[in-house]
């Protein structure tokens, strides 16, 4: 599948995404469930930081978030009782709309020049920009799928 394919997939799989919890308020998108470790908020930030780490910081390039923001939603991260605020909230969104666009620009002006092997959590190995766009499509629909299981419970 070509570039193109795999961020117009990612695109439409985050408009979805946002489409579910659009009308959601402050207070859901913080609650976390029973049973939960997160919520629908730490996802989708979630979502921001891991494409950012996986396409450009593997790359050796410059990723487009905070470092703060990385510490606080990378692998292996919970909420924590920290609350996100009407402002961080929309920051939030909009990379996660802005951030693919910015990929498939970068990608078609051939910023990804090299890439250091990754080995995922789920023992996938990666080891170009390709491979990493193509996995990062594939956590973003794990993380739906928690989504899904999210939003009937807050």
């Amino acid at each position: 599948m070509s570039i193109t394919n795999q961020v117009d997939v990612l695109v439409k799989g985050r408009a979805l995404m946002l489409k579910l919890i659009g009308d959601y308020s402050l207070e859901q998108i913080n609650k976390i469930p029973e049973g939960f470790s997160n919520n629908i908020g730490w996802n989708v930030a979630h979502l921001v930081v891991t494409q950012q780490l996986l396409c450009y910081k593997f790359s050796g390039l410059k990723v487009a978030v905070s470092e703060e923001m990385i510490e606080r939603y990378k692998k292996g991260t919970a909420p924590n009782g920290y609350v996100i605020a009407q402002e961080e909230w929309a920051l939030i969104k909009d990379l996660f709309v802005q951030l693919p666009v910015q990929l498939e620009k970068d990608y078609n002006n051939k910023l990804f020049a090299s890439y250091s092997e990754y080995t995922t959590s789920v023992n996938v190995t990666l080891d170009s920009i390709e491979k990493a766009i193509d996995f990062n499509n594939f956590h973003e629909g794990i993380h739906l799928g928690v989504l899904l299981a999210l939003r009937k419970l807050v």
